[in-house]
């Protein structure tokens, strides 16, 4: 292969970048799974699409390809539909998504979760809410039951696994729920009361996490490389793409910007520090805001804040302006430490955005360091974007290193990155 210089520690004319930290023996094994998840994710984003027209996309071997989607149809990953008309030639049999095929999920909050069954597709065909009790044993068996009872009314679906988004941090080895404050609950493991019950593979992660996942697998980051997704609900949660791939740090608990003190004598959050950002400008600070403005009849909800705002409550919206303001004031602890390209806000506030937008891309560009402020955009409704997200979390089985994202394979069903033959070197998930 031929070498070249190193350009912004990017692969260039054929370099690839190895990750020292991540290494691995670069077993058959492990391409195959590489080239296989690529495959899918191709598959999933160009549906219907031809044998012939993956392995364009993809640069694998025809045989290699062939090999592959004889694999996929086999797990029931891919069905074989229409034949596509062709000019000349043999009429090649198009390839697409298997919709019968299912995963149950479940958005967590305090007190209660969102659970769900999504699609390949990122289609929901149930969607319900639970309550849940504090305990956490108490409210992982009542999750479990219901999801059960969910799973009994689909008996023509084929589940494929559990996904869970959770608000908090979750160990990526053994998938702990290491810290989740606004839930009170700590190192638990809310996996094994799943996989027990349901008897199925459990796949969890922080929510930021999960929606970033979900804007990578059906969003539109096309292109991008460094971008920050700040996830705001009861607490304020975020998730680093850096260079491509998404970060999780020592223990899943990197990009905890939420619970950074910015004012030491706030008030105290749910983690034991006074002052963290997400007293500023999550949604319970909105409420706070309103209930300051007006303490005879406060908010008790987000939703019922929200409403006052759409029907012009000049209390309401007073409260969620200052939660934007502290939003962007905020926002200058990520774009001082990470200088993403493009930062993601998605969650409650969002349904305002085109309001309160210009106030927090004032305050991003009047706090900015140097140079010109990142593109700062509302992504799609924050609880279908987790629940997405827990549905990706299954469908990528084969993952890397657990520290190490997956960003380029995802993008890759978008003609962005090329996996290397079977029996050549594995990139890193950097390249």
């Amino acid at each position: 292969m031929t070498r070249s210089t190193f350009d912004g520690g990017r692969k260039k004319r054929g370099i690839t970048r190895v990750d020292l930290a991540y290494a691995e023996p670069a077993s058959s094994e492990n391409v195959r799974n590489a080239n296989r998840d690529m495959l899918l994710e191709i598959i999933r984003s160009r549906q219907p699409i031809s044998r012939a027209d993956l392995a364009r996309s993809s640069g694998l071997r025809p045989s290699t390809v062939s090999a592959i989607v004889e694999q996929l149809i086999d797990e029931r990953w891919v069905t074989e539909g229409t034949v596509a008309r062709t000019p000349r030639g043999r009429r090649p049999t198009m390839l697409t998504m298997n919709d019968e095929l299912v995963i149950l999920v479940a958005d967590l909050r305090p007190g209660h979760a969102i659970l769900a069954v999504v699609d390949l597709n990122g289609r929901f065909h149930a969607r319900e809410s639970i309550l849940l009790p504090v305990d956490a044993e108490r409210a992982s068996i009542k999750m479990a039951v219901a999801m059960q009872a969910m799973r009994e009314r689909h008996p023509e679906k084929t589940f494929e696994g559990v996904g869970v988004s959770v608000p908090g941090r979750v160990d990526p080895e053994t998938q702990r729920i290491l810290l989740a404050p606004n839930l009170h609950w700590s190192n638990f493991d809310l996996k094994k009361t799943l996989a027990d019950h349901l008897d199925l593979q459990v796949q969890m992660d922080n929510d930021a996490n999960a929606c970033l996942v979900s804007e990578l697998w059906f969003g539109h980051m096309n292109g991008i490389r460094n971008a920050v997704l700040v996830a705001i609900s009861e607490g304020l949660g975020s998730a680093i793409l850096a260079d491509g791939q998404i970060l999780v740090g020592r223990s899943g608990m990197a990009g905890e910007f939420g619970h950074i003190p910015i004012d030491p004598e706030g008030p105290v959050c749910g983690c034991g520090q006074r002052g963290c950002w997400e007293m500023f400008a999550s949604s319970t600070a909105a409420l706070r805001y309103h209930a300051e403005l007006n303490p005879k009849m406060p908010a008790a909800h987000i939703e019922d804040l929200l409403k006052l705002a759409e029907e012009g409550d000049a209390q309401a919206l007073s409260a969620f302006e200052r939660q934007a303001k502290a939003l962007g004031r905020g926002l200058r602890l990520v774009t001082a430490a990470l200088s993403p390209e493009m930062i993601i806000v998605i969650g409650d506030i969002t349904a305002l955005w085109e309001r309160l937008a210009p106030i927090v891309e004032k305050e991003v560009a009047n706090l900015m360091l140097a140079g010109p402020a990142p593109r700062i955009f509302a992504a799609s409704d924050g609880e279908l974007a987790r629940l997405r997200g827990a549905a990706a979390l299954v469908l990528q089985r084969h993952t890397g290193h657990p520290r190490s994202g997956r960003a380029e394979q995802i993008r890759a069903g978008n003609g962005e990155s090329k996996w290397k033959q079977e029996g050549e070197a594995l990139p890193s998930a950097a390249e």
